[in-house]
């Protein structure tokens, strides 16, 4: 049991340093993503294949539940 928490701990360390290390990649291709989203006057659409298509997936969830369309 010891080694699932050992193991679990691991990985969300992991995950946090991953996040930790995107927020440094922010520029100004995001700045205009968002500012090119919020002046969208229709619908955004979102598409993937495989991994990229489950975080499309995602985002998609993310706009409906905050009613962005």
């Amino acid at each position: 049991m010891k080694e699932y928490i050992k193991q679990a701990k691991e990985v969300i360390r992991i995950e946090a340093d991953s996040v930790s290390a995107l927020a440094g990649r922010l520029d100004k291709n995001f700045i205009r993503a968002v500012e090119t989203i919020l002046k969208c006057t229709g619908r955004v659409i979102v598409a993937g294949m495989g991994k990229s298509g489950i975080v499309g997936q995602k985002i998609a969830a993310t706009f409906n539940s905050t009613v962005i369309p």
